[in-house]
């Protein structure tokens, strides 16, 4: 080969490798994308249930959150039957690509899921449906089951799911005067609505695992979990997250299987391992849940960066330095990734960019940026 040859074929491998890494890191922002989706699902039908609405508004709200968090949110629609009553998304419309999980609550009513693609797509795992999708309404289920069950333990009276369709009959004899006055209020709260469907995701539960060194060194250094509640009371923010602490990978498994948590934080202390063990276990069981690795010596970041390909199972990575508004920032983070798309579509809001590939020196940016932004509004509301 001539030395023009040798150049030509070296330019070729570049852009083969460049084209190479740009799918990758596009497979990877599609992956990470649909996991938040699910997550944001799962935290939206937590948020419903606790409100303690009738159940029949409850499964409504539910069914019409489902589409978002799938792969084809525009060709997907969803029914949830329950007690002999069924429930539709918007535009409802079955077909032969369907997803199925069913539950029985203890007192033996029978209820279903469904979710429906209406046009064909690729196979996947299980037809057109990833394996996430399928954990994703099997974890739907059991919210709903757990709920339903809690109810019947409490003793808690659902009159309006039982009575054989006459609310339905009371609502189509409900004056046409009703239905003006109320689309005229629609329409003159509209503005107003907007902000009340801004960050619909919110991080409410998080569960941080640490050896109890880990642990005390960072309480000793900042009192995080204090921090968190003055901070969200110093900007008047209402959903403070609550913090679960454990020492132990199998009490950590145990406790992700028996509530929902949105965030789970891994202490990196003397032992370098573990945690990586864990998130790879985590990630296998709950892949949608946001798995962050928090580092406790400024001397191993250079070395997890090295390896954080093969870390998939890591999302992020964070250093500690005694700032306890690192944590501040990790919830924002997670909050603002999952609600950018809504937010920007519905309320225009604006979005700054921080580029920034060093562990180290965006655990001291994030938390400075978001202080300052969060300041900055709290003055303007005032």
């Amino acid at each position: 080969m001539t030395r023009t040859d040798d150049k030509l074929h070296n330019d070729q491998q570049a852009e083969q490798s460049v084209d190479s890494t740009v799918n990758e890191y596009k497979k990877l922002v599609a992956e990470n994308t649909e996991r938040l989706k699910e997550l944001a699902c799962i935290n939206q039908t937590t948020k419903i249930l606790r409100q303690g609405k009738p159940i029949e508004e409850s499964l409504q709200q539910i069914v019409l959150s489902i589409p978002r968090a799938m792969q084809y949110p525009r060709y997907t629609t969803a029914r949830i039957t329950f007690n002999g009553k069924i429930f539709t998304s918007i535009n409802f419309e079955g077909s032969r690509w369907v997803l199925r999980d069913t539950f029985e609550t203890v007192d033996k009513r029978v209820g279903g899921i469904e979710i429906f693609y209406i046009k064909e797509f690729p196979e996947m795992d299980q037809g057109p449906f990833l394996n996430e999708e399928i954990d994703l309404i099997h974890n739907l289920a059991s919210l709903i089951k757990g709920y339903l069950d809690g109810q019947v333990a409490r003793g808690v009276d659902t009159p309006y799911i039982y009575s054989g369709g006459h609310e339905k009959e009371a609502e189509a004899k409900k004056p046409e005067r009703k239905k003006l006055m109320q689309m005229f209020l629609n329409k003159n709260n509209y503005d107003r609505d907007i902000y009340h469907d801004l960050m619909p995701f919110k991080v409410t539960e998080i569960l941080l695992v640490g050896n109890l060194y880990d642990a005390f060194s960072i309480e000793r250094g900042g009192r995080f979990s204090e921090y968190v509640l003055s901070q969200y009371q110093q900007l008047n923010l209402t959903s403070v997250p609550r913090i679960t602490g454990v020492s132990d990978h199998d009490e950590a498994m145990e406790y992700l299987r028996s509530k929902h948590f949105d965030l789970v934080i891994l202490m990196v202390g003397v032992d370098k391992k573990s945690p990586v063990v864990l998130s790879r276990k985590i990630k296998e069981h709950f892949p949608y849940i946001p798995v962050f690795m928090l580092l406790n010596n400024d001397q191993d970041v250079h070395k997890f960066e090295e390896q954080r390909k093969e870390m998939t199972t890591i999302d992020k990575i964070f250093v500690w330095k005694g700032d306890s508004r690192v944590f501040f920032a990790m919830i924002k983070l997670i909050e603002d990734k999952i609600n950018v798309e809504n937010d920007t579509r519905i309320g225009l809001v604006r979005v700054i960019l921080l580029v920034e590939d060093s562990a180290r020196y965006y655990s001291r940016y994030m938390p400075l940026l978001y202080n300052v932004v969060m300041e900055q509004t709290r003055r303007i509301i005032e």
